[in-house]
């Protein structure tokens, strides 16, 4: 991208509304502010606080084709990377019943870091009144004037060309497309373990610093290591049933009181090894411990049709979920979301150079560039989900997971695939 472009004057230029301040939404933003274009980051959660950016989150592991690359542009990579450790690239398979059958301890360049030390960085770069927090999105509609954001009691905005980086449920994916999110076939659950190594050294050996997995029966348990000695349980259910946390009787329950569901004699993971039934029971009681009375966190995944797009529309555009939602096992959301703003940031920046300080012609500049981004977009993000579509077959498409999962790490061509967990909130 050129650093010399001649940039229209504050009054003449389209003011850019993005909506959702994840990393795609804020690295676009950083992005933006770099080449001095102005923009305004719509957030529905209130601004985090130090405990807030503290508290226990996903390992997102990064891709030097997109994630990284983000990050370079950002001028952000020699701040990401201080920030990686607790969560290595060792990747650590289990047997159902519980014996360690695979052991990597990593090569490829993909440093893991977590969720909320990314969103730091990112927000430690941003001018403070660039983004409003607590801004929940009620409705986009067009008008005359523009696109009119309606974030109820916040009021309404009005914006010339609005980015959709709101991820699986966009309010502003309804300007383009009908398309909305279908049922995916799984069901995960959220757990941690705090104090690992000095309250369960047995389950911290298991899993010892990086992603621990055991799969089968169609379902997998994942660990991952992560910040102040705690770890991350994901326990991934395959199952066509929408309903399946009412249907099991898990909605609303207590980790603790879920347990017996879970881990129980006749429960769920009832015949899997007694070191992988420990792990979530530990976890499901320490999960409880921190959050008293809150009911366990099930989320069933939703997908998009695979290379779902929409005719082009000047006044809006989506990024990351909010355009291609994807299964998590491959790891790939956050890197392909990172890689849209990128690329969407370049696109603008070439309108503006291309208009050459000319509000009259940016509009069209704008139009062309976004709209060949768009393009470009869906069919990365079609190559990608072949990709997703693959490891998912591994991981779920028999009896025997982790076995498989073995034998495809062994295998030439799929081990280009990185078998990761990007799921982390």
């Amino acid at each position: 991208m050129s650093s010399t472009m001649t940039t229209p004057t504050a009054a003449s230029q389209p003011h850019i509304a993005i909506i959702g301040a994840g990393p795609a939404g804020l690295a676009l933003a950083l992005l933006l502010h770099k080449h001095h274009i102005p923009f305004t980051v719509f957030e529905m959660r209130p601004q985090p606080t130090p405990s807030d950016y503290a508290s226990p989150s996903g390992s997102l592991d990064l891709h030097e084709e997109s994630g990284l690359a983000a990050l370079r542009a950002c001028d952000l990579y020699d701040a990401a990377m201080a920030l990686t450790g607790d969560c290595t690239q060792q990747q650590r398979i289990a047997s159902k019943d519980g014996a360690v059958i695979f052991n990597f301890s990593g090569g490829l360049h993909r440093p893991e870091i977590y969720r909320h030390d990314l969103m730091k960085v990112f927000v430690s770069q941003l001018p403070s009144d660039s983004i409003r927090w607590g801004h929940k999105l009620v409705r986009a509609e067009r008008t005359a004037s523009g696109v009119e954001l309606d974030f109820g009691d916040h009021g309404k905005h009005t914006s010339s060309l609005v980015v959709g980086a709101d991820g699986a449920w966009s309010r502003v994916r309804p300007l383009l497309t009908d398309a909305q999110p279908h049922y995916a076939g799984f069901q995960n659950i959220t757990l941690h373990i705090r104090n690992i190594t000095t309250k369960h050294p047995e389950l911290a050996a298991l899993m010892q610093r990086g992603t621990f997995y055991s799969l089968a029966d169609r379902h997998a348990v994942l660990s991952q290591r992560a910040a102040n000695d705690s770890a991350r349980i994901y326990i991934m259910l395959s199952t066509p049933d929408r309903e399946f946390a009412k249907t099991t009787g898990l909605e609303g329950k207590t980790p603790r009181q879920a347990k017996e569901i879970l881990v129980g004699e006749n429960g769920i993971l009832g015949g899997w090894g007694k070191n992988i039934r420990e792990l979530v029971g530990v976890a499901c009681e320490d999960e409880t411990d921190r959050t008293g009375g809150a009911a366990l966190d099930i989320n069933a995944f939703h997908t998009l049709p695979v290379g779902h797009s929409w005719e082009h529309r000047t006044d809006a555009t989506l990024i990351g979920d909010a355009a291609h939602l994807l299964n998590p096992p491959a790891g790939e959301g956050v890197n392909i979301a990172m890689q849209d703003a990128l690329l969407l940031s370049e696109a603008i920046v070439q309108a503006y150079e291309a208009a050459g300080g000319d509000s009259g012609k940016l509009g069209e500049a704008l139009d062309a560039t976004v709209g060949k981004f768009e393009v470009d977009m869906v069919v990365r993000a079609k190559e990608v989900a072949a990709g997703t579509k693959e490891v998912s077959a591994v991981m779920f498409g028999s009896e025997d997971g982790s076995q498989a999962m073995v034998d495809a790490m062994y295998n030439v061509r799929t081990w280009t695939i990185n078998f990761s967990i990007s799921i982390g909130n």
